[in-house]
């Protein structure tokens, strides 16, 4: 994600890092992509486990997946980290806090937290 995003986009950002084993992904991730199976290997976790942080990182646009089929035909999904760039300032936070729609981005209509 390149320029400044959204409050609402900052509050999700923001929320899918607050997660240690977010944040270790995120950090390997940045030395290079990785496939499921391997990053879970690397960092101590199940592939299930793996797979829920993972969604919440891909959806708040931190990193991305795509499958590749491996040289025996085997689909394997890869994931790398987004071209972002948060930079917080107390600046910053005013102009994403003017642009805020909810009072709380991480919940849905009916105050149900997304995953």
């Amino acid at each position: 994600m390149t320029g400044r995003p959204t409050g609402d986009d900052l509050v999700v950002m923001l929320a899918a890092l607050a997660s240690p084993l977010r944040l270790r992904i995120v950090a390997k991730l940045a030395g290079g992509r990785d496939y499921v199976s391997h990053l879970a290997r690397e960092i101590g976790v199940s592939r299930p486990l793996l797979h829920m942080h993972l969604q919440r990182l891909e959806a708040a646009g931190l990193i991305t997946g795509s499958f590749e089929l491996s040289e025996d035909g085997k689909a394997m999904k890869y994931y790398e980290v987004t071209d972002f760039d948060l930079r917080l300032t107390a600046a910053a936070l005013v102009e994403a806090a003017k642009t805020l729609t909810r009072s709380d981005p991480e919940k849905g209509p009916a105050g149900k937290e997304h995953s």
